[in-house]
């Protein structure tokens, strides 16, 4: 399947997920500030918009093949991945280091995954993966990193505009860039800034904007374990390059404070990578906007790490 990343992509998106994902809920919490609640999303986080998108895009195209999709993440991608497939009565495989935590192992099990334990490292376990869908003719996902994937995450900016008229920035955390590909893409079309923000440690779509293409990064931040992508997506690149879109970068110190803080004045509980994007507001020198979202993107976390 050819597929783009624009506006008309995110449309259709929103058509084909319509009634399949639960649709952003959104929260005043302080003068020209609200919050995005999409960790309520199915799986916990946004991931599930882009996986339901691919999976069922494919499907209407008659490319789901029988032996079903297949993913190498034991994060939210993998979730999602599973969680997708199994709504569309089709397999999911999905790879993992065996170093896997065991909880990971059984939420994916739980969304009826098999999961298969390859080697110590991701690459080895993404190797895998690859051989798998060439050898049995299943269709391999991406985390981040294809059109569909993107577009489906990007039908949050329309939900969000509808809940709050007026809305001139949105903030987002970024790993891999396609929550903030999907994002940016839709919200150029409306006029909406993005602020891109990812860990001063972490910081792939930043590198990438400084070089000029997409370049691999290390990765240590205490959000690494849902925005550690080496290498940003060359759509979120393009996006971060239009004129609607800013990359800020956080200290550790920041994102740390950024999620204490949500638990503390408001009983949320997220991910490390989802408080990046509040710690970005919280440390900007002055207000983003106006009226002013952030997109509080998953909580697939261990509360006691509070």
């Amino acid at each position: 399947m050819e597929q783009q990343l624009d506006y008309a992509a995110v449309r259709a998106a929103a058509d084909r997920t319509a009634g399949a994902i639960r649709p952003v809920a959104v929260a005043p919490v302080a003068d020209g500030l609200w919050y995005a609640l999409e960790f309520l999303q199915h799986t916990g986080s946004f991931k599930a918009r882009g996986a339901h998108n691919f999976v069922a895009a494919h499907r209407a195209a008659g490319t789901l093949p029988d032996a079903g999709v297949t993913i190498a993440s034991g994060g939210n991608a993998g979730l999602a991945c599973a969680w997708a497939a199994r709504a569309q009565g089709v397999p999911a495989t999905v790879f993992l280091p065996a170093t896997a935590p065991r909880v990971k192992v059984d939420r994916l099990r739980g969304y009826g995954a098999d999961v298969r334990l390859v080697g110590d490292h991701y690459g080895e376990a993404l190797e895998a993966c690859h051989r798998f869908a060439a050898d049995s003719g299943a269709l391999a996902s991406h985390a981040f990193d294809h059109p569909l994937i993107a577009a489906g995450a990007g039908t949050l900016t329309d939900e969000i505009r509808a809940a709050l008229p007026g809305l001139d920035t949105l903030v987002v955390a970024v790993g891999g860039g396609g929550l903030f590909a999907g994002v940016a893409t839709a919200a150029r079309a409306h006029g909406v800034r993005v602020v891109a923000a990812e860990p001063e440690h972490c910081r792939a779509l930043n590198a990438a904007l400084e070089a000029g293409r997409p370049v691999d990064v290390p990765v240590d931040s205490v959000a690494s374990d849902s925005l550690g992508a080496p290498r940003v997506s060359a759509d979120a690149l393009a996006a971060a390059r239009q004129d609607n879109a800013v990359s800020v970068l956080v200290p550790d110190e920041a994102i740390t404070a950024a999620r204490r803080a949500l638990w503390e004045e408001h009983r949320i509980v997220v991910e490390a990578g989802a408080a990046t994007a509040l710690a970005a507001v919280r440390t900007a020198p002055k207000p983003l906007g106006e009226r002013v979202a952030v997109v509080l993107c998953g909580a697939n976390t261990d509360p006691g790490h509070l």
